[in-house]
């Protein structure tokens, strides 16, 4: 029975060293064994749970990672709407300040004019500015 369990540990003896075991009382390296071999098991037991529970972390983190993307891509995608109205309407800006330029220019030529002909008018008679007629101002 005994050379059974110690094939069972992983160490083989003879017959003759089992013997020897038996007479001279030295079954305590087996039990040692034993103990030993419970402490290394523990030991490997204690680090399989610390891994399985470092997994169990890094499998929260990637969800809570995965669960960030998920929001991010919802954010992306409503606020990309806005950002394409935004996109519009700096484009049409662009068309409204480019027409409000020509349109100043056109201002500022007819103010000119509007100048030169009031320049031409003489001093007020009466109350009214007459206008020259074939060149000659009338009063």
């Amino acid at each position: 029975r005994i050379q059974r369990q110690l094939e069972i540990t992983g160490r083989t003896t003879t017959n003759e060293e089992l013997e020897d075991m038996l007479e001279s009382g030295k079954l305590a390296i087996f039990t040692d064994d034993i103990k030993m071999d419970s402490q290394m098991t523990k030991q490997a037991l204690n680090e399989i749970e610390t891994r399985h529970n470092e997994i169990i972390k890094l499998e929260t983190s990637i969800r809570e990672l995965h669960d960030m993307f998920v929001d991010m891509a919802m954010l992306v995608e409503s606020q990309g709407e806005m950002i394409d109205r935004i996109e519009y309407n700096v484009e049409h800006s662009v068309d409204y300040v480019e027409r409000a330029v020509s349109d100043t220019k056109k201002a500022v030529k007819y103010q000119s004019k509007a100048r030169r002909v009031s320049q031409r008018r003489l001093p007020e008679a009466g109350g009214q500015a007459k206008r020259s007629v074939g060149g000659v101002w009338q009063l």
